[in-house]
């Protein structure tokens, strides 16, 4: 679970963030939507402890990121708009290398095989260096990482940015199955239609402030566009 209550950052007196309160539960996709500079990245970045703020909190499965910030990372994964991998490895052995960085050195061969399998990577490309890998595979080795450790809150930057249509659908799917093994998903996102299609709610910002939040079951793809743009207008 991913809570921030009142959390806020200022930046040389401009605000970034404004006394955000929100709650990510087990099992939800929610998709923070807004124009750049609106705070979704501030947010993310947050639950990640790498900037601290400037009052209130962010936890994660209860814990204050702050206070107990390497307890915290032991129960995350973060996948940014691209995942850094080391381009010489293997898709396997960066893999191998990261599960191990999470605490787990102990999976064999075969059982990272079946987290790719898991993530849809063919079997070739376990044994290829990262270096030839498509935005969309590292996207998937990213999740493969995530699943190996055993993370139960996600936290995503615009993940599906640069992604064809193909790419973004599977990576869709992916997300579906975290949410369906009861891993709470944040992501920030541009793509209206893939919050619509992969959220369980949205919420939109504006300003460092969330000025919305529904329920993606409460209307179709238009309907949202049509919601953003108002709220961007105003």
């Amino acid at each position: 679970m991913l809570e921030a209550t009142n959390l806020t950052k200022h930046y040389n007196g401009v605000t970034a963030l404004d006394s955000l309160t929100l709650t990510v539960e087990p099992g939800e996709v929610f998709c923070l939507l807004g124009a750049n500079g609106a705070g979704k990245t501030t947010t993310i970045n947050l639950f990640l402890n790498f900037i601290a703020p400037t009052s209130g909190t962010a936890a994660i499965n209860g814990i204050d990121v702050v206070q107990q910030p390497l307890e915290t990372k032991k129960y995350v994964a973060y996948i940014p708009e691209t995942v850094m991998l080391y381009r010489n490895l293997t898709g396997l052995e960066n893999l191998e290398y990261f599960a191990a960085l999470a605490g787990r050195p102990d999976y064999t061969r075969d059982q990272l095989l079946g987290f790719f399998q898991e993530v849809g990577l063919a079997g070739d490309a376990a044994d290829r260096r990262v270096g030839t890998y498509s935005k969309g595979m590292r996207q998937k080795v990213g999740i493969a990482i995530a699943i190996a450790k055993g993370a139960r809150s996600l936290l995503l930057d615009e993940p599906t940015s640069g992604l064809d249509p193909k790419a973004s659908n599977e990576f869709s799917d992916l997300l579906k199955r975290m949410s369906d093994s009861g891993v709470a998903v944040l992501m920030a996102t541009h793509d209206l239609f893939r919050a619509k299609e992969s959220g369980t709610r949205v919420g939109i910002m504006k300003h460092g402030t969330l000025v919305a939040v529904h329920g993606t079951d409460e209307f179709g793809h238009a309907d949202l566009e049509r919601l953003y743009l108002q709220y961007m207008h105003d």
